[in-house]
């Protein structure tokens, strides 16, 4: 059996889904391959920042015209997907920590990014509830939080009702260029398209050597873990310079927390917490707010991602092969991305150009190197 389109996607995260959206809402025939369900690894199992603070120069134009699009939510797909635009409080332990904050405010001021110092008293005074830890904070207010487990399913539907068909538990086995159009197996249909799309996370990077790019990609499983409902006090994302714990509170009082990485095999795939890595992470996020040393862990969880060595993701065309447009290894930092990840898929693929900036981005800085 076979089956054509005009593009194939391979993934069915955040990026994918939306890609798929965007080119069927442009009249395009689009076919969607993911090996589970959609959102079931990065897209659905991350902790629902939805951040640009902090980010890498190379992918803010990408994050500012995603907060466009989070906004823009109920319109475009009928659902916000709980996002709520909190802020996003990132907080300094000592000195050094708080030097990288206020070095980092010309990166923001470079993309229209606002973002407040807060120091001392100030500090203390909107914060109440915050440790001895924190010693300054970079706040921005345009920043907040989603689920995850809702944003993948949502886009998928928006793009089915479009015209888009989404293929869920179908693994692609095989991919190739042949004469002119792409080949891709999966679940022993021949589906054939002028261009192709890589969003499949880590596996990504196995896609991109079907066709000569090799990258030093590798898996990782960031730890989470969410908490007994309390009383609703914590309304900013919290993050820390370094990365090694954050956390955000929902309205009905669960408090989120990430921090560390689980164990998972991709071959399988398969992926869990760790018990000791869980109670590390309970242990900063309660230095940081101590009000949390008494709270009871109810669940923990983990999901694969793709890391790359500068924790920045391949976003753009294939250096090998025309038609060809990689998006993957974020790192654990795509969730906010993905809207916009799919709709410069969807300019690239049809238009072949985009207005988003997507410098330092390229498979060919792999090459290079």
């Amino acid at each position: 059996m076979s089956d054509s389109a005009d593009v194939i996607i391979i993934g069915g995260g955040g990026a994918g889904c939306s890609a798929a959206l965007y080119l069927a809402w442009r009249g395009a025939r689009v076919i969607l391959l993911e090996r589970g369900l959609v959102g079931s690894q990065a897209s659905g199992a991350n902790y629902g920042g939805v951040r640009q603070q902090g980010r890498h120069a190379a992918e803010l134009p990408l994050a500012r015209r995603a907060h466009g699009i989070w906004r823009r939510l109920p319109e475009l797909i009928g659902t916000d997907c709980e996002f709520a635009e909190t802020g996003h409080l990132k907080l300094a332990r000592n000195e050094a920590e708080a030097a990288e904050l206020y070095a980092y405010l010309d990166t923001a001021r470079a993309h229209g990014l606002p973002l407040e110092m807060l120091e001392g008293a100030a500090l203390r005074e909107r914060y109440p509830w915050l440790g001895a830890d924190a010693v300054a904070a970079s706040f921005a207010p345009q920043d907040g939080s989603a689920n995850p487990r809702l944003l993948s399913p949502a886009l998928a539907r928006a793009a089915r009702q479009a015209g888009a068909t989404i293929l869920e538990q179908t693994a692609v086995t095989a991919c190739r260029r042949e004469a002119g159009h792409f080949v891709v197996e999966a679940g022993g249909i021949r589906y054939s398209a002028d261009r192709l799309l890589n969003t499949a996370g880590f596996w990504g990077g196995q896609v991109a050597a079907w066709f000569g790019e090799t990258v030093p990609i590798r898996h990782h499983t960031p730890n989470m873990l969410v908490t007994e409902p309390v009383r609703y006090f914590i309304r900013p994302n919290l993050g820390v310079v370094g990365g090694n714990v954050y956390l955000r509170q929902i309205p009905r009082g669960n408090i989120i927390i990430g921090g560390g990485y689980g164990s998972g095999d991709p071959a399988v795939p398969m992926s869990r917490p760790d018990p000791v890595v869980t109670l590390r992470a309970m242990q900063r996020a309660a230095a940081l707010v101590p009000q949390l040393a008494d709270v009871s862990v109810i669940r923990s969880w983990s999901g694969i991602d793709g890391i790359m060595p500068d924790r920045l993701p391949v976003v753009g065309p294939s250096a090998t092969t025309p038609g060809l447009l990689h998006a993957f290894g974020f790192s654990g930092h795509g969730f906010q991305l993905g809207p916009a990840v799919g709709a410069v898929l969807c300019e690239l693929a049809l238009d072949g150009r985009t207005e988003t900036a997507l410098d330092g981005l390229s498979i060919q800085r792999f090459a290079r190197a």
